[in-house]
């Protein structure tokens, strides 16, 4: 299978799975999609969608945000862990937003990765999925995945991203970067992951990844 017939085979094969993308995180706007995304670092999707509503019921907005202290920030979103770091970043770049982009977020990359503790992949989550912007977050089902289908070194999240952008069609990469959290949490997991169910590994998959699998199964 010729590597372009290899990502063909991944984009027909996900657009089957998944023809309706839900974005994994809950928000009402950019804002809140950024706080969400900023949140979600070293946590899952589910806990911080359980921790929102209630930091939202207080401030969904920067102008609220900024009325709140650090340190009650913090107590509503420790079960995120890294609450120290994030209320920082929550509390902060509310403040950056009044000052210097009159309380909304920029649509732009250098803007963005400027707001404290905001860096590559959070502003690439709010470009794509706030505003359109064809961009491909890397999390770390992706980088797992581009990996194991032979797409990527998996030396690094940044080298992993450019060979996403190379391989794939632009126009794909807002919806595709979702698609292929959704199979890796489904069919293609960390831990406990069956390759018979995980059709795309099993047809493209590097040769040494699938050895070592049934060399594991095997033990």
């Amino acid at each position: 299978m010729t590597k372009k017939e290899k990502i063909e085979f991944i984009i027909n094969t996900l657009n089957k799975l998944y023809p309706e993308i839900p974005i994994p995180l809950d928000h009402k706007d950019s804002y809140t999609l950024l706080i969400a995304v900023l949140m979600s670092a070293q946590s899952t999707d589910v806990r911080v969608n359980q921790i929102t509503p209630l930091l939202f019921e207080e401030a969904d907005n920067p102008y609220d945000m900024v009325k709140l202290t650090i340190e009650e920030i913090r107590e509503i979103i420790k079960p995120v862990g890294l609450s120290p770091m994030k209320s920082k970043g929550i509390h902060g770049l509310s403040e950056i937003l009044i000052k210097k982009h009159n309380g909304q977020v920029p649509q732009n990359f250098e803007d963005l990765e400027a707001l404290p503790a905001v860096g590559h992949k959070t502003a690439s989550v709010v470009m794509s999925q706030a505003f359109g912007v064809p961009a491909f977050p890397v999390d770390t089902h992706i980088h797992r995945l581009m990996y194991r289908w032979n797409l990527s070194n998996g030396k690094n999240v940044v080298q992993t991203e450019k060979d996403a952008k190379r391989l794939f069609p632009k126009e794909l990469w807002n919806d595709l970067h979702l698609q292929i959290i959704w199979y890796g949490r489904e069919y293609s997991p960390a831990r406990g992951w069956d390759l018979d169910k995980d059709i795309i590994t099993k047809t493209v998959g590097r040769q040494s990844v699938i050895n070592a699998y049934k060399k594991l199964k095997k033990s």
